[in-house]
């Protein structure tokens, strides 16, 4: 037996023994022998008006209510006696009580009655919780020992043997400590010499282990009464036990369910909520506790409404959480994380196909069980003497995502049905938050995968650029935005270099951002110049937002865009940019010289300000650093949006270094805050092509350039050790500058790169675009471009000054079969 004391509770407790509750006691006549402060305070009399009186002076005459020598000898015939009556106040008035007669018996074998009384019209449901008075309603057993002022026994009824192990004759006429040597009696003893001193009650709280029950702890709870005779002489006091152990762990499981709400389901991380149940249950609920979820759970997958385990392959898991009393969890064979499977045979089976729990007070390791099937399990059962086991499907919307099991190996009381109801009330407050969690990483995996397949896998800059990249979405949970870049190969080794920003974030930007991301790359394909680019996709988003308000039952999705949009040709070594209402780029020569050039802003994609965008072309030194980049990595909210660019371009402005170092050096330049906007920064560094690789002629428009052009791309491409392509290039030539002859009036081009592809290109001055025909066999003209595209990696056509370029690409290690078809007569088509 142990003593604790309760601070809080004798607090609260004390408060209402005062003012609520009152002892008397009787001798076998009925006649008032001790009397208390308390029952002064209910009925109006002092010590000195009852002592030595019958108690029928509380107690009114009446044909419903019974006399006193009635109720004594009830009591003798009960040996302990509770009802509700009414008495007579000294005012006057009448009171509803609930009272207890209980038989005392002292050394003597003489009897005395102690009476214990409460006024039920005042009783709080607080203090109906409490120990003497909940027993007064529901006539629990009370133990009750009355001491003298020197705390020997004097008198005790049979109730309290049970309590404390301690019989009647080695209790009477002893202190506590005498009767029970070994006891922590001190703290009990100062509480009974404090109601002594102070003639009033004091409550005090502690554990033991009854004689019936000795395995299994109790909570009692005791206060004292200081009795008094007639002129106010401190008699002894009274003691009443009361067994409060089902409202002690009322208290702790309320506790327990607290320390949930704020210990688990702190992240949304599945496997760390399963770990968080675990160390909660250990040592308050279990010695050891382990959380075994599905297999797909912790990817975020739908769970089964119930998990088979009756086929012939067994259910498996993964070990999500599990703590022990022991240092290392060693009654455990798996690690968090590791794959655990389920026998059939086993109660987890059971409970998994059930969805049922499962309370196993005494765990039965005779042989023929489940255990025999299990060798693993049952050494550890045996080597750490697991005796008591618990398993709680986590069943979630109907679903069952895992199983929790609590096992008792040091501690010897084995799990009742209390402590299930506990485990279980416990797992369903878990089972929300491993859901809440499951459903996250399903939502936060889905979009990730949308945004990877939104954004470029890898950036080929080709001979134009070398690129890199970082992207820092502002929802940091989830990992998506409306930011967007990209970098797009275009003909004649040219490519378009891409930044964009829708408004907002999170997985509407971003599926709005996909949206204008493969609009940007179709218009990019039709090698539009970048101001006529950027008008298209005005226009485009202006479409996908008047579709997105006419849906009145969506939230609409498409607010607002900024764009920049720029042209490199690595053979002139020229830029040619226009910006929609966006930052503009940084510039860093190779000397490490920063600029920002005075680019026309433009009106944002989507205001319909029908103000025309306009294109600068720059001219770039090989080796130019070009940053393109979003609002969110220079704009901070103490701080001009001037200071944010002047700390991008220091960042940059060390050309020797790589561009994943100057990536990293320039977004851990940004303020140390949380961001309010997506980070995008796209870094490109120009290469230029070698003259060498350029060779380019300009032919009469007759009939003979067509010849004339066959002859030199043949010595071309032996210069360049290009042989093998030279027959599909002669048709290639042929059929393009053929169909310039026919459809231009003007001088024709002709140019040829080799870079990492063999780019043909032929310029004319009809501004036409041509387009593949379809010729009849009976048809003398209309194969020509059909060929082309035949004979060709891809081809097309871009408007340039004074006419277009029709272009065709060869990849340098093709020499295609059908480049024998060199004998087709050319064809002539638009």
């Amino acid at each position: 037996m142990t003593s604790t004391d309760s601070v809080t509770l004798g607090k609260r407790l004390n408060t209402h023994e005062i003012s609520e509750s009152a002892v008397a006691m009787l001798d076998e006549s009925g006649t008032v022998v001790a009397w208390t402060q308390a029952a002064e305070q209910l009925f109006g009399y002092s010590a000195g008006d009852v002592v030595g009186r019958s108690a029928a002076l509380v107690v009114p005459s009446c044909e419903e209510t019974p006399t006193i020598s009635a109720l004594i000898e009830q009591c003798r015939a009960q040996n302990d006696w509770s009802g509700m009556m009414t008495v007579r106040h000294r005012d006057g008035s009448m009171l509803d009580i609930a009272h207890r007669i209980s038989a005392l018996k002292g050394q003597d074998g003489t009897v005395r009655w102690l009476v214990s009384v409460a006024d039920i019209g005042t009783l709080s449901r607080e203090a109906i919780n409490g120990s003497v008075r909940e027993s007064l309603l529901t006539h629990a057993p009370i133990g009750i020992v009355v001491r003298d002022p020197q705390l020997r026994c004097a008198w005790v009824n049979d109730t309290m043997e049970s309590y404390d192990g301690i019989s009647r004759d080695r209790r009477l006429g002893r202190r506590l400590t005498e009767s029970l040597p070994g006891f922590e009696a001190e703290a009990l003893e100062a509480v009974m010499q404090q109601a002594l001193r102070n003639g009033t009650t004091a409550v005090h709280e502690y554990r033991a282990w009854p004689t019936e029950d000795p395995r299994r702890e109790h909570a009692f709870s005791v206060s004292y009464f200081c009795l008094q005779d007639a002129d106010g002489t401190t008699l002894g006091v009274c003691c009443i036990s009361v067994d409060v152990t089902g409202n002690q762990r009322t208290r702790e499981r309320f506790a327990i369910l607290s320390q949930a709400s704020t210990r688990i389901g702190s992240s949304l991380d599945i496997m760390r909520t399963g770990q968080e149940l675990a160390d909660l249950a250990v040592p308050v609920l279990a010695d050891f506790a382990y959380v075994d979820l599905a297999e797909s759970i912790p990817f975020g997958e739908e769970p089964a409404t119930r998990i088979d385990t009756m086929s012939g392959r067994p259910p498996v898991f993964l070990r999500a959480g599990q703590a022990s009393i022991h240092p290392g969890v060693p009654e455990s064979s798996f690690a968090p994380g590791e794959t655990v499977s389920v026998h059939p045979t086993s109660p987890l089976a059971r409970v998994l196909h059930t969805g049922r729990s499962h309370l196993e007070p005494v765990l039965d390791t005779s042989p023929g069980t489940w255990i025999d099937h299990d060798p693993a399990r049952a050494q550890k059962i045996r080597e750490y003497g697991i005796h008591s086991l618990m398993i709680v499907p986590i069943i979630a919307r109907r679903a069952v995502l895992g199983v929790a099991l609590f096992v008792r190996t040091e501690d010897p009381v084995p799990f009742h049905e209390d402590d299930l109801l506990l485990a279980e009330e416990l797992i369903t407050r878990v089972a929300l938050s491993l859901d809440n969690a499951r459903q996250y990483t399903r939502e936060r995996t889905a979009a990730l995968a949308l945004q990877r397949n939104l954004l470029p896998h890898r950036l080929m800059g080709g001979a134009a650029v070398e690129a890199a990249w970082r992207y820092l979405p502002a929802d940091t949970e989830v990992g998506v935005g409306g930011d967007w870049f990209d970098v797009i190969p275009l003909s004649g080794a040219r490519v378009a270099l891409v930044v964009g920003d829708v408004v907002g974030h999170g997985i509407n930007a971003a599926a709005t951002m996909g949206r204008l991301r493969t609009a940007v790359r179709t218009l990019a394909d039709l090698e539009m110049p970048p101001d006529q680019l950027l008008a298209h996709l005005d226009d485009t988003f202006q479409r996908l937002a008047a579709e997105d308000a006419n849906a009145a039952d969506e939230t609409p999705t498409v607010v607002g865009a900024t764009c920049l949009y720029a042209v490199y040709d690595p053979a002139t070594r020229k830029c040619t940019m226009a910006r929609a209402g966006h930052p503009p780029p940084a510039i860093i020569d190779p000397q490490g010289q920063v600029a920002f050039p005075d680019l026309p802003t433009g009106s944002p994609l989507g205001m319909g300000l029908g103000v025309p965008f306009e294109a600068v072309e720059l001219e770039l030194p090989e080796g130019t650093l070009l940053a393109l980049y979003t609002d969110g990595l220079i704009e901070a909210r103490d701080d001009d949006i001037d200071v944010g660019m002047e700390c991008l371009g220091t960042a940059l402005a060390q050309p020797d270094r790589s561009l994943e170092e100057l990536c990293t050096q320039a977004t851990e330049t940004r303020p140390r805050q949380a961001p309010s906007d997506d980070i995008t920064l796209l870094l490109v560094r120009t290469r230029s092509l070698n003259p060498a690789q350029v060779a380019s002629w300009t032919l009469p428009n007759d009939r003979t350039a067509v010849r004339s052009a066959r002859h030199m791309a043949a010595r071309q491409l032996t210069e360049w050790g290009l042989e093998g392509l030279q027959d599909p290039t002669q048709l290639i030539v042929s059929e393009l500058v053929t169909n310039a002859v026919h459809h231009s009036t003007g001088p024709i081009g002709l140019r040829l790169i080799h870079h990492q592809a063999l780019t043909c290109e032929v310029f004319d001055t009809d501004a036409d675009s041509p387009h593949v025909r379809h010729a009849r066999a009976i048809d003398e003209y209309g194969r020509g471009l059909f060929l082309v595209s035949q004979l060709s990696g891809r081809w097309g056509a871009r408007s340039e000054s004074g006419g277009k370029v029709i272009w065709a690409e060869q990849d340098l290690d093709s020499a295609p079969s059908h480049a024998r078809a060199s004998g087709t007569p050319p064809a002539r088509n638009k």
